[in-house]
Formats: C-alpha cells, structure tokens, sequence
C-alpha cells in the first residue's frame, strides 16, 4: 500500500518555480501623453473647464509618461457618450466591451509567451487569470482556454478586482501551483482595459483625474514552471519567496468602486509617503534571511503607480537613479497598465540585460525584489533569483 506521505512526496516539483517565457501585447491605438489633454477635454465636452484642463495639463505633464495605448478610440467614444460623462450609468457599455476584448489581448500576450517557451500548449496544466476589467461568468479564463485552445482539463483561477498589486499575487499563486504540482506549467495572464475606468472630468473629484493621467491598457503572459527540461526551457528567473501584506494606517488610501458609472478611484494624496515609508521593512523581512541588506546590491521591478511613489522610494532607500531605470522606461512607454505593470517591467528588465551583454537577466545581478502596490494598500514582495542568459 502507497502512504499519504508517499503520494504527497511524488506530487511535489524539486527545484523553485522559474519563468521561463514572458509575452506583452497592447492594443493598436496609441495616444501621445503630450496631445492627450487636448483631446481628453474635447472628447468629454469639456473645453469650458479651462482651469481643471490647466490642472489636468500639469498632472500630465508630470507623469514622466511618453505615450499610453487605449482601446478606446474616439470613434468608439462618439458612440458611447455616456461613458464620457463623469458620472452617468454607463456600465452595460462597459461590459460589453471589456468581457471581450480583456481576453482577447490576454491571448495576444499568451500567443508570445507560449511562442517563446517552446513547448506545445497542451502541456499548459494551468491558468491564472488576473483582470480589473470586466466581470462575467464563465470569465476571462474560460474564454482564453477557448481562445488559444488550451486543454479543457487546464485547472483554472480567475482574479477579479485586484488592482496594480495583481501582478504580484499571479507570481505568488504561480509559484505555490508550480512547486507543489510536479510537471506542472502554469500561464499566467494579466489583461487590462481602461474602458471600464474611462470617465469625464470632475472638480468634485480630483483623484479620477489622476488615473485619467496614468493608466494604460496592456497585458502581459508568462510561463511558470518547475524543474525546467534541458535543452528544451530557458530558464529567466527563478522565484524563490514571495509575500503579502497590508501596510499600516492605509485603510482607503487606494480603493474602487464599481457602479453603475463604472469603476471609480479614490486615492489619499499621501499615497507615495505611506508606501516609501514601509518599503524598507518589506525589503528586510525578504532578505535578512539571505544575508543582504544593500538594496542596491539588487536589481528591482517596482510597479511604478506613478513618478512621486518612485521618486520617493528612490529617496527613501537612497537608491540608485539606474535601479529603477526599467520601472521608469515603462511608465515612459505604457503608463501604468495595473497588474499587468510588473510583468512589461520583467521583460524590459530581461532585454535590457542581454542588451547591455550580461550574462544573466537581472542586470548581472544575482538577486532582485518585484514589488506590487495597490488597493488596500496591499504589497506583494517576490524575491527574485536571476538565471544565466541562453544565448
């Protein structure tokens, strides 16, 4: 007779779960940061609240954002203009676009991913699905399984609402899967579609007008596996811990909302001070038990949220301004794109290194911390471990 013990012994991979293929994709309309202003005010009937598009200029201007790309056009917005109110029952519309398009540019990325793996798609055992865009049932990950033809036995899991730390929490999740499931490879999707968070402007509430100036739509894939096969897997990162936690006196810093106008954001003004203030603690807990205590000693993948909660966490670490150069670059070129954030930032982190002729894909860095901030204010820490480039 085989023991429970025995049984549970075999079910379990030997090595830490490893990315071994990242894939990104964004819709084709493309906006220009320095244009978008103009045509924001315009296409929510707004020319006349000259001073708010003063302020809106500004909080642009100050972004450190290049270009964004949306699915809303403004052909698609000439049809809908209740969402460009600020506040009127616009939410059907919503849905109806998002439920499809969310998984359709998730399989645009996982298209990429899977491409780069190497490995046929049947042997996907499972996916995660994360998305802060659109509500259905089946949801996102039944439609991508039926999309890119993946197994009808993938075990799936499907994150709803979980804002810019998402990112985070799918490595988290993936990990657990990967090292506790033999064989196991496991997609990971974040999609996101800032129609859902579309809204006019408003005096009244200054903070949407933030997330007007910052987000972005994009989606990101990656393959998570343990044990990687020779020859066959290319290792990238390896993900060796991760954790959770919600940061004191944060209670409605960041949160959402969503009603009938769609999904709303409220943000307290101090949210770079409360997470700069806290960072360091998280930093401690994740590498006092390997012996480093120079965080410049590692390479980073911080969700950018924006400049302010960059500038002040550089400050606050004393770190230095190349350790968040691919945080930055991708807040230049995308915006803040939530969940799906982090992961653009591990493929830029990946390509940079073999650009710059590395040999591994953290910047010739050994260690690294991917950090996720968002509604709560909750913080996902992954420490990551950098694999050598197979050229």
């Amino acid at each position: 007779m085989v023991t429970v013990e025995e049984v549970r012994r075999a079910q379990r991979a030997e090595g830490p779960a490893t990315i071994m293929a990242i894939g990104t994709a964004t819709p084709p309309n493309c906006v220009e940061q320095s244009t978008y202003p103009d045509y924001y005010f315009r296409i929510t009937d707004s020319e006349h609240k000259t001073e708010l598009k003063e302020k809106f200029k500004r909080m642009c201007d100050k972004s450190m954002i290049k270009k964004r790309y949306m699915y809303l056009t403004e052909e698609i917005l000439k049809e809908n203009p209740n969402i460009c109110a600020y506040m009127a029952p616009s939410l059907d519309a919503r849905q109806d676009m998002v439920v499809v398009e969310v998984p359709k540019l998730g399989k645009a990325a996982a298209q990429k991913a899977i491409k780069e793996w190497g490995q046929p798609k049947s042997k996907i055992t499972h996916l995660v699905f994360c998305t802060t865009s659109g509500v259905d049932m089946p949801g996102a990950d039944y439609q991508l399984t039926k999309l890119l033809g993946l197994r009808p036995s993938v075990k799936r899991l499907m994150m709803y609402q979980q804002g810019c730390f998402g990112g985070g929490t799918v490595l988290r999740l993936a990990k657990d899967l990967a090292e506790n499931n033999k064989g196991a490879r496991v997609l990971v999707v974040c999609s996101e579609i800032t129609a859902v968070t579309f809204h006019g402007p408003s005096d009244a509430h200054l903070d949407s007008l933030v997330g007007q100036a910052l987000f972005g739509d994009g989606a990101a894939a990656i393959i998570i596996g343990a044990d990687p096969v020779p020859e066959v897997e290319r290792p990238l990162f390896e993900l060796v811990t991760a954790a959770q936690t919600i940061l004191p006196d944060s209670h409605g810093a960041i949160d959402g909302q969503l009603r009938e106008v769609g999904l709303t954001f409220h943000l307290l003004k101090d949210v770079p001070g409360l997470i700069s203030k806290n960072t360091e603690k998280s930093l401690k807990e994740a590498f006092e038990p390997l012996g480093i205590s120079d965080w410049n000693s590692l390479f980073w993948i911080a969700h950018p949220g924006g400049p302010a909660i960059l500038d002040q966490v550089e400050q606050k670490l004393a770190l230095k301004p190349e350790k968040l150069r691919a945080t930055r670059h991708v807040l230049s070129e995308y915006g803040n794109t939530s969940s799906a954030c982090v992961l653009f930032i591990l493929d830029e982190m990946r390509k940079a290194s073999a650009n710059d002729g590395f040999n591994t894909t953290g910047e010739g860095l050994d260690w690294g911390v991917l950090f996720g901030f968002g509604p709560g204010i909750t913080v996902e820490t992954v420490v990551l471990h950098s694999v050598t480039i197979q050229k």
